[in-house]
């Protein structure tokens, strides 16, 4: 029988999703609680503020019996007496540190932007913190001036910037061993204050360097001491430059899992338990995800559950939405690329025609 498992993070939507189809019974703790998340679990709990994590996984547990902690972002360090299945918080704690994340780079001698030290333009982004949405590109003294008395109690890395593409590599690992089972294309936001943010993936990512980004993206996987899965950003230039390592479930899984069609939740519990595929899984078609924001604030009314599986992340009716905030997911897939990002855009264009329904 497998165990019942508990996912705890800020976004949880797309593992829960994973563990049930893998046949797991689910339970999560969630910022969002988004009306497809209830569609996978037995019971969830919200949280407003990352410091109420902790004892609301103890309220869930409290209610149910649960064999298996499984932690998104927000939730890495999170000690709790339930078996943790993922990367120990002993080992994640330097792996969420973006300046000891470029030291470990450095260290193994893989391709990494260096340390700006006073040189533009460069790439300033916190030394903690996922989704990208507060990196920004600073070209000269008085535009990272700016940026630090936006976040004045942040503490930051600044790098040299690189050209080249966002993407990146997820893995599985046992701790010592990792195997790469995707390349990833990684969608910015592309303007305005969260330009650098996280907006959607596209899996697989055709790239001159895809060898190169899976043979870095195992060798950082394998060192780092990860369990289950991890993700090894990279900007794709002249050559493969590592980004950052995510010691966790990324984003990027519903793309992973549409394209492979395998279930990367039993490949995470598999090697939690020692256990990874001797070879990368073959993709059997394009997939790409895109995230809706809100263009202003607003109230969405419209039920949009009948349009799932190509939507993910579906708001209750009456959900209030910040400008900014993000709404929903939209997918795609195809045979290629382009067949992809045509299906994708005729949901796009029906979501966007439902949203136009609503009035005010």
């Amino acid at each position: 029988m497998k165990p019942r498992v508990l996912v705890a993070g800020f976004a949880t939507r797309h593992v829960a999703q994973s563990a049930y189809r893998a046949g797991y019974t689910v339970y999560a703790v969630d910022h969002y609680c988004d009306q497809d998340l209830s569609w996978y679990t037995r019971d969830s709990l919200a949280f407003n503020e990352l410091a109420d994590l902790p004892d609301r996984i103890v309220e869930l547990a409290s209610r149910h019996p649960v064999d298996a902690l499984v932690v998104t972002s927000g939730a890495e360090t999170v000690g709790t007496t339930i078996p943790l299945y993922g990367t120990p918080p002993a080992k994640v704690e330097r792996l969420l540190d973006k300046l000891e994340i470029q030291r470990f780079f450095e260290g193994l001698d893989v391709p990494v932007p260096p340390l700006a030290d006073g040189r533009f333009p460069a790439m300033v982004k916190p030394r903690r913190g996922a989704g990208g949405w507060r990196n920004a590109v600073v070209r000269t003294e008085e535009e990272l001036h700016r940026w630090e008395e936006a976040w004045p109690d942040v503490p930051y890395v600044v790098q040299t910037l690189v050209d080249g593409l966002p993407s990146s590599v997820s893995c599985i690992t046992d701790g010592r061993r990792a195997r790469a089972i995707a390349v990833n294309r990684q969608i910015l936001r592309g303007e305005g204050e969260s330009a650098h943010g996280f907006a959607g993936s596209l899996t697989p990512f055709f790239h001159p360097l895809a060898g190169e980004m899976i043979a870095v993206a195992e060798k950082i996987a394998a060192a780092s001491g990860s369990v289950g899965s991890v993700g090894i950003d990279f900007v794709a230039g002249e050559r493969p430059w590592a980004i950052e390592i995510n010691p966790r479930f990324q984003a990027t899984l519903d793309t992973v899992e549409m394209a492979i069609g395998e279930s990367v939740f039993e490949m995470h519990m598999n090697a939690c338990c020692g256990v990874i595929a001797a070879m990368r899984p073959p993709a059997r078609q394009v997939a790409v995800r895109q995230i809706l924001f809100a263009k202003r604030d607003m109230r969405l009314d419209a039920d949009l559950s009948d349009l799932a599986p190509r939507i993910a992340d579906i708001p209750w009716p009456g959900a209030e939405f910040e400008e900014g905030q993000a709404l929903l997911s939209v997918y795609g897939r195809g045979r290629s690329e382009d067949e992809a990002y045509v299906d994708l855009d005729r949901t796009l264009a029906l979501v966007r025609r439902r949203l136009g329904e609503q009035k005010g």
